[in-house]
């Protein structure tokens, strides 16, 4: 890899923003100073920092946000905050897309990368990777409704949806759900509870795969997935 595209793709500034910093003399390989931007490197096996910083090279990144209501599934938007505003300045280095989506009003678990490959593995309806949700109803769970969604849940718009589990956690005071679901149409967990007359007051996703929404992440932080929370996404 050129040296000056190592340095711009891990945040060091645009190509001519590092062409002054090579000629400045804070760029050094293995403790050798470096001008030429064209010198190949190898960042898996060269030191390279830019004024003593070790320039610690990754190509991808893979972020765990709990996402807050109020914030949308994008990149950009003119009206409103997406949840690239609420990452660090460090992760922002990279061109980062959600993987999926979660609708404004509801919060909780939601990766993000700059791997596309990644991103199409768990969304491809190929690979049945699980989402589960907890959720709020207004209205009352019925064994019906259980043994419905776990054959398919017809919705308004004559779209069957694959089968789900439904779980039961409190009817009292308040309605109180777990949902998993295998794909991602859009608004499905809402539409699925207005197809048996019910209707969604809070929603949170708290799982994919076999992966939880870590504990510890306050609403709207983030935090990099290791590579054993990575292989769980993909556990039944």
């Amino acid at each position: 890899m050129r040296l000056d595209k190592l340095l711009s793709n891990m945040g060091f500034g645009s190509r001519k923003e590092v062409k002054k910093l090579l000629k400045s003399g804070g760029v050094r390989i293995d403790g050798e100073p470096a001008k030429d931007g064209k010198e190949q490197v190898n960042p898996d096996t060269s030191e390279v920092t830019v004024h003593g910083e070790l320039v610690e090279y990754k190509p991808y990144i893979y972020l765990m946000l709990n996402k807050p209501q109020g914030v949308i599934s994008a990149t950009e938007d003119d009206q409103h905050r997406t949840v690239l505003d609420l990452l660090l300045e460090e992760h922002l280095i990279y061109d980062l897309f959600p993987v999926g989506r979660l609708d404004k009003d509801t919060e909780g678990m939601l990766l993000i990368t700059n791997d596309g490959k990644f991103s199409h593995s768990l969304m491809s309806p190929k690979r049945h990777v699980k989402k589960t949700y907890y959720a709020k109803i207004e209205g009352q769970i019925t064994e019906e409704d259980i043994a419905l969604f776990k054959q398919g849940v017809q919705l308004e718009d004559g779209y069957v949806t694959k089968p789900a589990k439904l779980v039961m956690l409190s009817s009292h005071p308040t309605t109180e759900i777990e949902l998993t679901i295998t794909e991602g149409k859009y608004h499905q967990v809402k539409r699925m509870f207005a197809a048996v007359g019910k209707h969604v007051t809070f929603l949170k996703r708290i799982a994919i795969g076999g992966l939880p929404m870590d504990e510890h992440l306050s609403v709207g932080e983030c935090r990099e997935l290791t590579e054993e929370d990575k292989r769980a996404l993909f556990q039944e």
